[in-house]
């Protein structure tokens, strides 16, 4: 992404694993790279792949946003990720597949202001003549990609998202009238994030380190665990269920998410920072 010729050449994905990554999300392999086969790819993967940060809380875990490291977490061991895992590694899917993809650096907003530069990471994919913005590691994100040169509400199973340019020259992104985080629009690289992937893996403060939490979009709302905390939202509203012990625990993970956590190497339980309930969008 954003690489040279014998760079994009070198990360390529190669045939089995695009193979393996669109069954993993349940997609079909495009004929073409074209905007009916973004919208499908994102669908696919926003329904399919967790957010979560089970490996912040594991001792000895290893973090990395390395192509191979990421489809082997993602693809073979079914896991989720975060966005620096998600959006990078759905970027070298859509590349395979021929899209043209840029990765941007983003803001969360949060506690009325903005969080540090490149705490988010978010795409920019070239389809037709138009740039999308396509983020599959966000909380209440959208559904489907959105146009980044339409300033109008765009209507989107996941509610009413709007791009908006500030006088800052920032893109800022709004759902239900409410600003989610903001894009600067010059692309940068994967490598760029290393420095905040450390400081959320190691800092006091990080709100990673102070939630164990996965979330996932299905056809009609969202499932949530939040330390024990289990929500499950639909058109008839949010449901909240207390998980009593670790095996419930994992059994809902299994359940929810596909993913089988080894009781031998249960994450911990760290104290909960109502921080993430704002990032995450899980209210």
């Amino acid at each position: 992404m954003t690489q040279t010729t014998e760079e994009t050449t070198k990360t390529m994905l190669s045939d089995a694993m695009v193979d393996a990554y669109l069954e993993r999300i349940g997609a079909r392999r495009p004929e073409k790279a074209d905007l009916h086969a973004l919208r499908h790819l994102q669908e696919r993967h926003v329904l399919s792949v967790p957010f979560e940060n089970i490996d912040y809380h594991v001792e000895g875990a290893e973090l990395s946003l390395e192509r191979d490291f990421l489809h082997d977490k993602i693809v073979t061991r079914r896991r989720g990720g975060g966005c620096y895992e998600l959006n990078p590694s759905f970027g070298h899917l859509l590349e395979a597949l021929g899209f043209s993809v840029e990765i941007l650096a983003g803001q969360v907003f949060l506690g009325g202001d903005f969080g540090a530069p490149l705490c988010h990471l978010a795409l920019r994919v070239r389809v037709d003549d138009r740039d999308w913005l396509v983020d599959v590691g966000f909380g209440k994100g959208s559904r489907f990609p959105l146009d980044a040169g339409s300033a109008e509400v765009q209507k989107d199973p996941h509610g009413d998202f709007q791009v908006v340019r500030s006088e800052e020259g920032f893109v800022q992104i709004h759902l239900n009238g409410d600003i989610q985080y903001r894009l600067d629009e010059r692309p940068v690289r994967i490598e760029d994030f290393y420095p905040t992937l450390w400081w959320y893996r190691t800092a006091p403060d990080s709100v990673f380190l102070h939630n164990l939490i996965a979330t996932i979009q299905n056809e009609t709302g969202r499932v949530t665990i939040n330390g024990r905390e289990m929500m499950r939202t639909d058109q008839d509203g949010t449901t909240t269920t207390v998980l009593a012990d670790d095996a419930a625990l994992r059994a809902a993970y299994e359940e929810h998410f596909g993913i089988a956590i080894d009781p031998t190497a249960m994450p911990k339980q760290p104290d909960i920072d109502p921080a993430v309930r704002i990032i995450m969008q899980i209210d």
